[in-house]
């Protein structure tokens, strides 16, 4: 048999760690496609759509990360042919790249002599295809030699698995996937992500500011969860007596029930007071961004801490001790028991704050009439076993989800990262490819995105279950335009009948109401396979805090 191009793609996939592959065949792609036929020791998990193939190797990644958060990092390839096929990835690497999320994006190319722009007419050529993937992932690697295949990859998988974690593209031409490979077989090429560590002297100012602090309060971003900080983080907040704000990104990194848990209700108004009354505010892997600043309506009174993977977020928003680290690796440079806390003492102060913010919280939801989306979040939450991981498109439901849902033992990923429709069922299809049962949430807009994934669903028989929130429309939007101009435009929508759509490709489906749709997704979940809960309600926000 004569090893080619692609051969060495596999091999070198498969030394540097890869089980799955995500992919999707095109023309130019098919020494890949071949190579991966040879090869008996990696699973390709296909799709029906280029973006939905992306997001799925998205999910796959998050829900190895969320199982074994001190494990390898998961670098998930997805393999995808030129032009068309290529360019369909972007909005969904966009949403991998803002949630730090390690995509190994692999592209076929026109062949090499039709490369540098020189209009040649090849099927699918661009003048710069690479042009359109350079401001959406980390880096870009173009190959034009069999040779340069090895360490192309182990470069773009190192820069995937270094802190913050995030996509990175790999374009490989035809005629060099297709070309003989005079180079031995593969099996030992190894990556090793530069630990991102943070300078002694911050670290040491950090630590100072914070034995100082009488009303320390802790934020946790995303980055604390992608690096597996909850020991750590743990660790420090009940030596400080610190309370702990998740982000929505941040979610599970703290325990939700913990005595100094505040929890995540971002978009509240008395959340924001309650991180901006901080005298030392300790930001662990978060930018502070639109959502988690509460609409730039946060404004810190006292000293910020922002420990942040991202050179960029530093001080982006706000002034700050910047600290450019990993944030599991800065937690233990810190040294909790080196801290200097002769007043500290477990005096209930702490405590009895978090129960105040969270009593008022539960006091501005009880003035509105939102018993219904209260009550769906909590009947989702009980109806999940301990284990499942959930996938959640941008719709009304994820949107309560964000502040409501409780990630322990049932990790929540959402797509609110990039903000792009269609992310709920191909996430959730490629977090089952690892084995775990999983549950998905999308709106009746936000499903028709991935529709035709359920093929891939049946076609793979993974566990997932699907429930559609179907309201007739962009709910969401729908609210933003009424709410500010009193009328709506293009959010109302015909849609098919889910349930007779989803059996027509032999995926059983069940029609549910407020009432039952905690048993029928309890139900559904302890059935093996995909299936599809579909849920007709109109659901409301609660109301906005920024503006007022």
């Amino acid at each position: 048999m004569t090893r080619i191009g692609g051969d060495i793609v596999v091999e070198t996939l498969r030394a540097l760690g890869a089980d799955t592959v995500f992919g999707l065949p095109g023309q130019h792609a098919l020494g890949l496609f071949e190579a991966l036929r040879r090869a008996d020791d990696v699973r390709v998990v296909s799709s029906r759509v280029e973006n939905n193939l992306a997001f799925a190797a998205d999910g796959f990644a998050r829900a190895r990360l969320a199982a074994d958060p001190h494990g390898p990092v998961p670098v998930t390839p997805m393999i995808v042919s030129t032009g068309p096929g290529a360019l369909l990835t972007l909005a969904s690497l966009q949403e991998s790249r803002a949630a730090s999320v390690p995509v190994l994006g692999i592209s076929s190319q026109i062949p090499v002599a039709g490369l540098g722009g020189g209009r040649h007419g090849y099927l699918h050529e661009l003048p710069d295809q690479q042009a359109s993937f350079r401001d959406v992932v980390k880096s870009v690697h173009v190959v034009r030699a069999v040779s340069q295949i090895p360490t192309a990859l182990r470069e773009a998988w190192t820069a995937a698995a270094t802190a913050p974690y995030g996509p990175v593209w790999v374009e490989i031409p035809q005629d060099v996937l297709l070309a003989e490979a005079s180079l031995p077989p593969l099996h030992d090429v190894t990556a090793v992500p530069v630990a991102l560590e943070p300078l002694p002297e911050l670290a040491a100012e950090a630590s100072k500011l914070l034995s100082a602090a009488k009303n320390p309060v802790i934020l946790a971003g995303g980055g604390a969860l992608r690096s597996g900080a909850h020991a750590e983080l743990r660790a420090l907040a009940e030596a400080l007596r610190a309370p702990v704000v998740s982000t929505f990104g941040g979610k599970g990194v703290f325990p939700w029930d913990h005595e100094l848990s505040a929890r995540s209700w971002l978009e509240d108004w008395h959340t924001t007071e309650f991180l901006a009354g901080a005298d030392v505010l300790l930001v662990l892997g978060s930018g502070l961004g639109e959502l988690s600043s509460n609409y730039r309506e946060f404004a810190p009174r006292g000293r910020v801490i922002q420990v942040e993977a991202d050179l960029g977020k530093l001080e982006s928003n706000y002034p700050a001790l910047g600290i450019h680290a990993d944030v599991r690796l800065f937690l233990r440079a810190l040294e909790v028991s080196a801290l200097d806390l002769p007043a500290r003492t477990a005096d209930g102060r702490a405590e009895a704050a978090v129960a105040d913010l969270l009593a008022r919280v539960e006091s501005r939801l009880d003035g509105q009439d939102l018993a219904a989306e209260r009550k769906l979040v909590d009947d989702l939450r009980a109806a999940v076993p301990e284990g499942t991981q959930t996938f959640w498109d941008m719709t009304i439901a994820a949107y309560w989800a964000w502040s409501a849902w409780q990630p322990d033992g049932a990790p929540i990923h959402t797509a609110q990262g990039a903000g792009g429709l269609g992310y709920g069922l191909p996430g959730a299809l490629g977090a089952a490819a690892t084995g775990i049962p999983t549950l998905a949430v999308s709106g009746d807009g936000g499903a028709m995105y991935g529709l035709a994934e359920l093929a891939t669903a049946k076609q793979h028989g993974l566990d997932v279950t699907w429930l559609v929130i179907d309201d007739g429309g962009y709910g969401i939007l729908r609210e933003y335009l009424t709410g500010a101009f009193g009328e709506t435009t293009a959010t109302e929508l015909a849609r098919p009948d889910f349930v007779a759509l989803a059996e027509s490709f032999g995926v059983p489906a069940v029609r549910s109401g407020l009432g039952t749709v905690g048993a029928d997704v309890a139900k559904a979940l302890r059935t093996p396979g995909p299936s599809v809960v579909l849920l007709p309600a109109v659901l409301k926000m609660f109301a906005p805090t920024h503006l007022e």
